[in-house]
């Protein structure tokens, strides 16, 4: 039986990837970069551990028909056997329904290090966005977080469907804002001080952020 350590699941997400999306981040990362905005994904949880084949099921009734899906964390390739699971699942979805979405990766490991361990997992991606998140580095282009991450294109859809985005700049800054029960989720690609920013702006106006993911 195939699980993964699930962080969060929402649909639709439509700042990280073209159209809108089933947005998956894993719970669990080896790689802790500096300055990341999703911390609350460092630490492996058992307990939020989930069969692949229900979380399937969840995306399959969520979003019949999603123009993307895109993986995040926490760090996926380090939960290489689920990936696994999840990409040949969604596969199957893909093909069974005659659907179009792409499959779209982010990870904290250097191109070469997901090449080298990890060929098969990518042959299963139709792009990644590699390298890991650099604090020092500026804002890169639309949907990198710094300028050392590249979008790249893995398979036939992917190459079509990124084209236009490639050298595509992060002008056009969104973040998305989700509430669930007593927590809210920002999705996307913030600037450096942002949350900083946000957590004065909150001060100010007598509300105070508590367990925040960008901050341990």
């Amino acid at each position: 039986m195939n699980t993964l350590q699930l962080n969060k699941a929402h649909y639709p997400v439509t700042v990280l990837g073209p159209g809108k999306r089933l947005g998956l981040w894993l719970q669990g990362c080896t790689l802790r970069c500096r300055g990341c905005v999703s911390q609350d994904t460092w630490e492996r949880d058992p307990a939020r551990a989930m069969k692949v084949a229900d979380l399937l099921a969840w995306c399959r009734k969520t979003a019949p028909a999603p123009d993307g899906v895109t993986i995040s964390g926490g760090e996926p390739f380090d939960q290489a056997a689920g990936l696994a699971a999840l990409l040949k699942g969604l596969h199957t979805w893909r093909k069974q329904s005659g659907l179009d979405f792409d499959i779209l990766c982010y990870s904290g490991y250097p191109l070469a290090t997901l090449q080298q361990r990890h060929a098969k997992l990518l042959a299963l991606l139709d792009a990644v966005i590699p390298e890991p998140y650099a604090d020092g580095l500026p804002l890169g282009k639309i949907w990198r977080g710094s300028t050392n991450q590249a979008l790249l294109p893995l398979s036939e859809l992917g190459r079509e469907r990124y084209a236009p985005y490639l050298d595509a700049p992060a002008e056009d800054k969104r973040i998305q804002v989700a509430v669930e029960g007593q927590r809210i989720w920002m999705i996307g690609i913030p600037e450096r001080d942002d949350m900083a920013q946000l957590e004065a702006l909150c001060r100010s106006r007598g509300l105070t952020l508590e367990q925040v993911s960008w901050r341990r």
